[in-house]
């Protein structure tokens, strides 16, 4: 029997009884549905991820203030004021592994532009804050060394400001007020998008960290130097470990700590961060794959059980195959395309309802989700490989069946 005429029998056996059939199929379709489904959105989450990592700048350090202690009570992380510019800028020049070091200071404010109106954070800081972030310029200019040094009057906006404030109206050169202090608009950022923790990143309003201190804040002329954090680029190629303990050296010793104190500042990695976040991410999605790979196997048992009734239904017609010059290779092959063939129908209508679940989480969840074809091919393979594994049994019991025996079967 060639292959033509193999494949012409298993369809007259499989659309002879066709609710059958597709109860048979039912298994590896959801199975493959379900991998095809996890691994869109495990890819989904890695790729934003990755993007939030991208958005966060390579390399990326931000030194924050430790717990303040009043009285033996300790307030909390980021409740010290141990930080200063002069902290950024000696960070900044001596610590050989960092390229950038940028000051930061924050508050919610509400932006007034016209009679419009929008609630943000405003972040005092230098030009090299861009530079840390490596967060470029869609519009305009950063501030220059003399707005910075004068406390000037400008401001550069995020996307979402420039939307909320002047909708498709070029922002440049536009005058908004913060606490009633009015900032000429020099340039806009272009967008980053969320960071890891929802937040818009692109909702926000930076201006000189002079301007900050004096105009905005306000603060005593004692803590005028004091600042929120400072955002670190390390250099390309250069050891992110070398550069931590490097900064935490200078700032014990800036800071007059003795051996056995504690930190009065805090160090995160948030590259590293970020990679763990994705490393998790990975792991969850090929776990939910590995489950939904059960599915497969559980399919493919079906499958088992379905070809090893068929083969008792169909003894007589073994029987009589066998008996007219059929070989056990031919009603081996015979039952094998069958259990393949079952697989393969399963798997590509499994395809069409991962693609269909998938698109519905998109549309529905707002999730981001990836197919990717190597997904698709993984699950079709496996189904098929599936086929060939529980079809293998009961096309070798068909084929190992002696015609006499055979056709004696009632």
């Amino acid at each position: 029997m060639n292959t033509l005429a193999a494949l012409r029998s298993a369809w007259r056996a499989l659309t002879a009884n066709p609710m059958r059939s597709m109860l048979t199929m039912l298994g590896v379709m959801i199975g493959v549905a379900a991998v095809i489904t996890t691994l869109a959105i495990g890819n989904g989450a890695q790729q934003r991820i990755a993007e939030q990592i991208r958005s966060l700048g390579s390399n990326a350090l931000m030194v924050v203030p430790g717990a303040q202690n009043a009285r033996g009570v300790r307030l909390g992380a980021q409740t010290g004021h141990a930080l200063t510019e002069e902290d950024a800028e000696a960070i900044a020049s001596e610590v050989f592994e960092v390229q950038y070091a940028a000051p930061n200071l924050r508050s919610a404010q509400q932006i007034v532009a016209g009679n419009t109106n929008w609630s943000t954070y405003v972040l005092g800081t230098t030009s090299d804050y861009l530079l840390a972030r490596e967060w470029q310029i869609a519009g305009g200019r950063v501030f220059g060394p003399g707005e910075l040094a004068g406390s000037g009057k400008v401001a550069v906006i995020g996307h979402t400001v420039a939307q909320e404030l002047f909708g498709s109206t070029d922002p440049i050169d536009q005058v908004i007020r913060v606490r009633q202090v009015p900032l000429t608009v020099i340039g806009v950022l272009a967008p980053k998008g969320q960071n890891s923790w929802g937040q818009d990143q692109d909702d926000v309003v930076m201006v000189p960290i002079s301007t900050y201190r004096n105009r905005v804040q306000g603060h005593a002329s004692g803590r005028l130097k004091r600042v929120g954090s400072v955002s670190v680029k390390v250099h390309e190629g250069m050891s992110m470990q070398a550069a931590e303990e490097g900064i935490r050296t200078l700032l014990r010793q800036r800071h007059r700590l003795q051996p056995d104190d504690d930190d009065d500042f805090a160090l995160r990695n948030l590259t590293e961060l970020m990679q763990t976040q994705e490393a998790t991410s990975r792991v969850l999605a090929l776990l939910l794959a590995a489950v939904a790979g059960v599915s497969l196997l559980v399919g493919g048992i079906g499958i088992m059980n379905i070809m090893l009734v068929s083969v008792t239904e169909r003894t007589r017609e073994i029987g009589l195959r066998r008996a007219v010059g059929a070989r056990s290779r031919d009603i081996l092959a015979q039952f094998l395309i069958e259990a393949v063939s079952l697989s393969l129908a399963g798997g590509a209508i499994g395809v069409l309802l991962g693609a269909a679940v998938t698109a519905a989480i998109a549309a529905f969840a707002g999730w981001q989700v990836v197919m990717s074809a190597s997904a698709i091919v993984l699950a079709v393979g496996f189904s098929a490989a599936v086929g060939v594994f529980f079809g293998f049994y009961p096309a070798r019991r068909a084929a190992a069946l002696l015609p006499i025996e055979a056709l004696r079967h009632e």
